[in-house]
């Protein structure tokens, strides 16, 4: 080969004598063929990929521009060149023989080109060279067409040249940015069309469906494999899951035993596909892993380069005959290494975190789509919160597995790769060294085992403390007006006293573990290097072997490290899979049941086209039910709907959206302004309009939180109606709403008169009232249709309904039998079964459309007068109870919100200088978070240390002192130890020097594990101690702050306090706050090694630090440092530079990342706000059909948080670049240095300063992470902070305490009593005096918003006083402690709150009665044979909001606590308002009987409850405008009488009362 390449160039190819002289050449041979052919081959190579999408695109030609005509240029006149250098071969030919080369290479030049010498030829290589330098240069920047600049704008990463993309140089706009001002979400540039959720979920989607198959077909033959094994062919074939549970549910006569395993059986892992999810993701992001797989291989082969150049470097230093340039080649060789590796890497991690947000997208996307279709008894099987979790935990597993994914071949490739290098340096040596390892394996397994426990123990606590805070939070009025927060307080302590136990233990363990850690390659050196000079006396350690084996030990302990915990991330996402696999497997909903064609056959039920048809039943009979079925939301098990036309549902518990009150009614459709402002009036929501700030662009909170109960209801009806639907299922929408306007609702919409006269209306109704006016009855018994006919047919047949009517006839009003939450969820599958035997319902639906600007006009002015709509409370008409939630809207809108969906998702991040339209006085009810911009502030750190205590902050930091004195120390003396090879070259090595040397080396490391052990060790009791400071103060200062901060407050948004905020504090600052101090120390004590090695590269640090610090710059305490810092030497004063700088810096990357992550967590919430909305209004989506329009949003939301996610990513790459070529410089200048400083340096110095140098750059980098990831975790103590200072209300208890026994008469006097909402908001009550005398039952009434509720808000100084006072038996109330006013009244509010935990806690918290009297209050409140019959009796589990009793039932423990604390002040929030009319006879016959002696305050929404008081005072705007006996009321023609004919009760029913 060499023979022939000498005769084509005619000369010598290869000799090394070229080499063996100080100006080092190569033989020009070499120069020309491989120099100019391997450039050019690889060119040739990859031209086709780049030629490829040429071709094949077909569509318009991109414009020509300035930058591409210059590159042709260039490349033209670079073939110029190339021909004149063949031209001037042909002119040399003819003057005497030429080689072939100087042919062939110019005619490569022609279609490629390049270089040549004598002088022609000398000019134009230099003419050549100068062009393709040039060439190169312009290739550095993008060639953008004036038609991708738009593109270009949205994301700089479509356009980037090959060497910004390399390099993330396009991103540097976007740090520029963050540096200059607080970035926003407008700011963060769009994702690439294929990264967003839509485009990734398909291509998921595609490969789940062919996956899942071959999965299913998997599971049969797993069926059929159990079936042949047990031997019944027909097992488990003839029911579906559901119905087998269902069935055991009814099978009691088996043992409860028998009955468990069945369960079990029924509900074991392999009922579910397996195996599709990995497989499928595989396939989904194949391009991505194998990319990734590319750029790992190439970093990690170039790892094991960097050892073997510093043995080079090391032997060059030591040997006096080497030549200058190859310590300058290694130099360089070491610094292109360590810069391609950079590359590498950086390009891999890039990939891996994009492909851990794309797997998290994708399975988000399908949780959410499967959602939309599931079954309910799949629902029933994972509750909201638990599928949320399959989006926020699972989903976050798999992402945080797919960064380190390739981890798991990369660290055993790197681990086999180090023992091999070992071996050939220190032969079987290397052995000992791996065996220490080995020895370690199962101690760390052990520790993580048993971390692994305590872990899971403390999560359930952190559940349970959860739990605890949500229902705090969701029942807070009801522990103020009891005063139970101590109680409470107590509870969440106990738990968190436990938790915190677990902490510190697990704390514990990790110290261990580092220390473990910490010891291994300490260990392992000196077992190899111990067992290495024992072995042989020949053995002498020298320089090269030892600082060899210690950069390969340094490169084992990254694999080492990291394959443990990628396995149990792995094992942890094995969990996730299994979960996601059986939520994403489950069956979707069934809609077969429901035809859509006429069909004739036997016909259980037939409702007519355009009629309007109750359905009646008593509590649990099936209304809902029936509902549901007709939704095709139930299970069918025999017979069919038949339904035809659209349907719109109104749900008998309103669903309301997180949207304007105009986007709630139009839901998607069109507007039609003349048809809305048609279905406005009809539902009576005009005047609500009129009160709200910004009317119907006015925000509704979450879950409707600003609105009332009949207003909710009044705005589902407005969208059911707007909608024009054919069909119109109404699930008792006149529930919620007040007898007088459900009478207008059903005059103006469901009536015979109606806007929905032509419709088919299917009304499920408590109200007897309207069942007159309706075309027929279906009246529901057990589950099945009792009766059907007209309201005359059904009265004439005597029956149940007949009878119902003359139990209840004389009371007209509208009493709910049920609420929301207690209807249709006592019908189990099995009975909708039965139900569904017989029924079979067909609707022949005309699609005939009501001429709606002839229908009947509605006349809203005569409920409301003038005065009525300049009233500031709740604009609707129910009298619903006014508490302070309702009350805000009186003046209390929300913010103005966007129509648009994608608008509405990034409405909170509206840009600084847009001003918004000028906010009413008090409009804003939900205040917007406050998203902290800029630095955080250094008191922050100075508080979290505050927190951790003095002695715990300082020895902690002595500690790490101490571990890095000692870490130098050991390399120092490792350093010496190995010069000893050149001092005892040709004698024995004495064997007493070779036991010192190991034996000091050994302390030495010992010596640093201890050190580090004892610093961990206290931090881990600082951190719990800090732990334990912020989250009682927080708790503390919660409980105590008043109700006005918790109507203003999303409960989601305290909750996160004490969610992700604690957990911040309790686990990720100790670690951040651990690793900046080790890596800080790390540094420091390198660079310190390098200047002692090499005094000149302090000069160089100066520099380099400064570009350093510019990147980081953090200057928390250096503005009271810097003059003590300008003392330090010229080393060390380069040193802090690295990591500290000037105040005269401002942060550059650190304020960028940090205001991503805050974007991150604020765009995160909506996902899961928006999923949890989806999924409470499953059945009001699927009915309207909006499931495509839903699954949209959700994309448009995914997006907003992907892309900041992205930039995030980004940033980091950006950064990492930037911070190691840093590193590369400093190892470069190390290694230069030793260099230049040859023959004044031993060689173990050199190998010191460089394997150092070597390791600087991770070190560095991990600085700058930690610096970033504490700034963006101490965050978390800012918030905590910011609800620290939540302003509280008055103290529990004062000095000035009420005489024993108070009150013991109930007088209560109002003297000119007023008082206002909030300091900017107008006063509710406008200066009230009355007397109320002992034992006197006075009934309060007016208009909603007249200020009933506030009355009673005011007696528990829930509001406090703007003016006048209130006493009590002659104590001013405001003068005593909130408690010692709460204790001694009693309310039984309107919604009946418990609390999970046993019942006994529900009625008496602090255990302050005996049992006697607690049975004492039962039976009074008719509960003790309810309560005798539970197997625990007093004992009984309550569930979350006591979901396992029924709603009346509930009722009547409220009515208990009230019996129990026996107070002599009584008030009555319209307690029955909720119940069915049997539960209300017997709280008032109770509370007639058992309060007689007491004084009773009863606010009413339903008068008749009111009409046996002594006195009645009406309120209207705040003030009493009638106080005295009904009697007199009724016969004086005022507001009360008229109020009193609107609810249809004449003078004769008082008398008969």
């Amino acid at each position: 080969m060499s023979a022939a390449l000498e005769k084509f160039c005619g000369s010598v190819f290869w000799n090394d004598s070229y080499l063996s002289r100080p100006d080092a050449d190569l033989p020009e041979c070499f120069q020309q063929t491989v120099l100019v052919w391997v450039p050019l081959g690889f060119f040739w190579i990859f031209a086709p990929w780049q030629l490829l999408p040429m071709c094949k695109s077909r569509g318009k030609k991109s414009s020509v521009t300035i930058l591409y005509i210059i590159k042709q240029v260039l490349a033209t006149l670079l073939m110029l060149t190339a021909v004149a250098e063949l031209a001037l071969a042909f002119v040399d030919a003819e003057q005497g023989a030429v080689p072939a080369v100087q042919y062939t290479n110019p005619s490569l030049y022609i279609v490629t080109w390049e270089p040549i010498s004598d002088l022609p030829q000398f000019i134009l290589f230099f003419i050549s060279y100068g062009l393709q330098l040039l060439l190169f240069l312009v290739s550095g920047f993008s060639d953008i067409a004036p038609e991708t600049k738009e593109i270009g704008k949205k994301n700089p990463e479509m356009t980037a040249s090959f060497l910004s993309s390399v390099t993330f140089e396009w991103y540097s706009s976007m740090v520029f940015k963050g540096y200059r001002k607080p970035l926003e979400i407008e700011d963060v540039w769009e994702l690439k069309d294929k990264d967003k959720t839509k485009a990734l979920y398909t291509a998921f989607e595609k490969n789940m469906k062919s996956e899942m198959k071959k999965a299913r077909a998997e599971l049969e033959k797993r069926k059929r494999k159990k079936r042949r094994r047990e031997g019944d062919p027909n097992y488990g074939n003839s029911m579906s899951k559901a119905q087998s549970q269902d069935i055991l549910v009814l099978e009691e006569k088996q043992s409860k035993k028998k009955k468990k395993k069945r369960d079990k059986d029924s509900g074991s892992p392999k009922d579910y596909p397996r195996g599709w999810l990995m497989k499928t993701l595989g396939k989904t992001f194949k391009q991505n892993l194998l990319l990734a797989v590319a750029f790992k291989v190439v970093h990690d082969a170039l790892v094991f380069v960097s050892p073997q150049l510093l043995k080079l470097l090391i032997a060059f230093v030591s040997d006096e005959d080497a030549f200058a340039w190859q310590g300058y080649l290694y130099a360089i060789l070491l610094f292109l290494t360590a810069v391609i590796q950079s590359l590498c890497l950086q390009q891999h991690f890039s990939l891996c975190f994009q492909l851990g947000i794309n797997v998290r997208a994708s399975l988000i996307a399908a949780i959410y789509k499967k959602s939309l279709t599931v079954t309910g008894a799949t629902r029933k099987e994972s509750t909201v919160g638990e599928t949320v979790n399959l989006m926020s935990a699972d989903a976050q597993r798999f992402m945080d597995l797919a960064n380190f994914i390739h981890q798991l071949w990369s660290c055993p490739l790197q681990i086999i790769l180090s023992i091999v290098f070992l071996w050939g340096e220190l032969g079987p040596s290397v052995l000992a060294g791996i065996a220490t390892m080995v020895l370690l394996l199962p101690v760390n397994a052990f520790l993580v085992a048993k971390a692994k426990t305590i872990q899971e123990r403390n999560m359930k606590n952190k559940d349970e403390r959860m739990k605890i805070m949500t229902e705090i939070l969701n029942g807070i009025k009801i522990l103020k007006l009891f005063a139970w927060e101590p109680s409470f307080e107590k509870r969440v302590n106990d738990i968190r006293a436990h938790e915190l136990k677990d902490l510190l233990n697990f704390s514990y363990l990790q110290s261990v573990s580092v220390f473990v850690f910490t010891c291994s390659p300490f260990l392992v050196s000196l077992a190899s290097f111990a067992v290495y000079v024992l072995v042989d006396e020949n053995n002498i350690l020298d320089a090269q072997k030892a600082f060899t084996a210690i950069s390969l030990f340094n490169v084992l302990r990254f694999p080492m490290a990291m394959l443990p915990m990628v396995l149990s991330s792995l094992v942890q996402t094995n969990v996730s899979t299994g979960r996601l696999e059986r939520y994403l497997s489950g069956e979707d909903l069934d809609t077969s049941a429901i035809h859509h064609n006429p069909i004739e056959g036997s016909v259980t039920l037939d409702i007519t086209p355009g009629s309007l048809v109750a359905v009646v039943g008593a509590v649990g009979s099936g209304k809902s039910s029936l509902v549901s079925a007709m939704l095709g939301e139930m299970e069918n098990i025999k017979g069919h709907i038949n339904i035809q036309g659209s349907v719109a549902y109104v749900p008998q518990q309103a669903w309301i959206q997180n949207a304007t009150l105009k986007d709630n009614i139009l839901f998607g459709s069109e507007l039609d302004e003349a048809r809305y402002q048609q279905v406005i009036k009809a539902c009576a929501l005009l005047p609500d309009l009129e009160l709200l700030p910004a009317g119907d662009q006015t925000e509704i909170g979450e879950k409707g939180i600003n609105l009332s109960g009949g207003q909710k209801q009044r705005v589902s009806l407005a969208r059911a109606v707007y909608s024009n639907a054919d069909i119109y299922i109404l699930d008792d929408p006149l529930s919620a709403v007040d007898a007088h306007v459900g009478k207008y609702l059903f005059e103006q919409v469901l009536g015979p008169k109606g806007l929905l006269q032509n419709k088919t209306r299917i009304l499920v109704t408590h109200s007897v009232s309207f069942l007159p006016e309706v075309d027929s009855i279906v009246v529901l018994t057990a589950g099945a249709v009792s009766e059907y006919g007209s309201y005359s047919t059904l009265l004439a047949n005597k029956g149940a309904f007949s009878q119902f009517l003359n139990l209840y006839g004389n009371q007209k009003e509208d009493v709910s039998e049920e609420n929301a939450a207690g209807t249709g969820n006592t019908v189990g599958l099995w009975q909708l079964g039965w139900l569904c035997m017989y029924l079979h319902i067909r609707y022949e639906e005309l699609t005939c459309q009501p001429n709606l600007a002839n229908s009947p006009g509605t006349s809203g002015g005569c409920f409301w007068g003038e005065e009525e709509a300049d009233e500031d409370i709740d604009p609707c008409m129910e009298e619903r109870p006014d508490d302070v939630v309702t009350m805000t809207l009186k003046r209390e809108a929300s913010i103005h919100r966007s129509r648009s969906l994608s608008k509405r998702s990034t409405s909170s991040q509206k840009k600084a200088h847009e001003e918004p339209p000028k906010k009413l006085k008090g409009q804003q009810l939900i205040e917007k978070e406050n998203v902290e911009t800029g630095r955080v502030k250094f008191s922050m750190y100075l508080r979290y240390l505050r927190a951790v205590g003095l002695c715990f902050s300082f020895w902690p930091v002595m500690g790490y002192t101490g571990q890095y004195v000692a870490y130098v120390g050991t390399n120092l003396w490792l350093s010496d130890w190995t010069d000893d090879s050149q001092r005892y070259q040709n004698e024995t090595y004495p064997t007493q020097l070779r036991d010192l040397r190991i034996g000091i080396f050994g302390v030495l490391g010992i010596a640093q594990a201890l050190f580090l052990l004892f610093a961990t060790l206290l931090s881990a009791r600082g951190t719990v101690r800090a732990s334990r400071v912020m989250h009682q103060q927080l708790l503390s200062n919660i409980l105590r702050a008043p109700m006005s901060f918790f109507d203003t407050t999303p409960t989601g948004r305290i909750i996160n306090r004490f969610a992700r905020d604690i957990f911040t504090i309790d686990e990720t600052i100790p670690m951040s706050l651990r690793t900046w101090i080790s890596c800080f120390m790390g540094i420091i004590s390198t660079l310190i090694v390098i200047c002692l090695a090499t005094p000149f590269f302090a000069v160089v640090v100066i520099p380099l630090s400064i570009f350093y610090s510019f990147v980081l710059v953090s200057n928390w305490a250096l503005n009271e440092a810097s003059a003590q810092v300008r003392a330090v030497s010229s080393c060390l004063l380069g040193f802090v530079l690295v990591t500290k700088l000037r105040p005269s810096f401002q942060r550059f990357y650190i304020s960028t990342s940090r205001q991503l992550r805050r974007l991150d967590s604020v765009t995160r919430s909506p996902i899961y706000s928006h999923f949890g909305e989806t999924v409470s209004g499953l059945s009001v989506i699927r009915a309207y059909g909006h499931q495509e329009r839903f699954l949209k949003h959700n994309e448009i939301t995914m997006d907003i948080n992907q892309k900041s996610v992205y930039s995030w990513i980004i940033s980091n790459r950006w950064l990492a670049i930037r911070l190691e070529f840093v590193g590369s410089l400093v190892v470069f200048f190390s290694a230069l240095l030793a260099v230049i400083a040859k023959g004044t340096l031993e060689g173990g110095i050199v190998g010191l300063s460089v394997s150092s140098a070597l390791n600087v750059t991770q070190t560095l980098n991990w600085l700058v992470r930690t610096s970033s990831e504490l700034e963006t975790n101490i965050v978390a103590v800012e918030r905590v902070h910011e609800y620290m200072k939540v302003k509280n209300e008055a103290p529990w208890v004062t000095k000035h305490r009420p005489p024993r026994g108070w009150p013991s008469r109930g007088e209560i006097q109002f003297i000119d009593y007023k008082v206002r909402y909030r300091p900017e908001l107008d006063l509710v009550l406008q200066g009230i005096t009355c007397n109320i005398g002992s034992t006197e039952k006075v009934g309060v009434v007016g208009r909603t918003g007249a200020g009933k509720s506030s009355l009673t808000n005011c007696l528990f100084r829930v509001l406090e006083a703007a003016g006048g006072k209130i006493i009590i038996d002659d104590v001013d109330i405001a003068t005593i402690g909130l408690h010692d006013l709460r204790n001694n009244l009693t309310i039984i509010p309107q919604d009946p709150v418990l609390f999970t935990g046993t019942l006994r806690m529900n009625l008496d918290p602090f255990d302050q009665y005996s049992d006697e009297a607690v049975w004492k209050a039962l039976e009074l409140a008719h509960l003790k044979t309810y309560v005798q019959g539970l197997p625990e009796g007093l004992l009984h589990f309550v569930s979350e909001g006591g979901e396992n009793l029924s709603v009346g039932q509930r009722q009547l423990v409220c009515l208990a606590r009230a019996l129990l604390r026996k107070a002599k002040i009584l008030i009555l929030d319209e307690a029955t308002a909720a119940v069915d009319l049997e539960t209300d006879d017997l709280i008032q016959t109770t509370i007639r009987s058992e309060f007689a002696d007491c004084t009773v305050l009863t606010i009413a929404h339903r008068l008749h409850t009111i009409m046996d008081s002594n006195r009645v005072m009406v309120l209207h705007a705040g003030q009493i405008v009638e106080f005295d006996s009904p009697e007199e009321l009724l016969t004086k023609q005022g507001v009360f009488s008229a109020m009193a004919k609107d609810a249809g009760i004449a003078m004769a029913e008082t008398t008969a009362l």
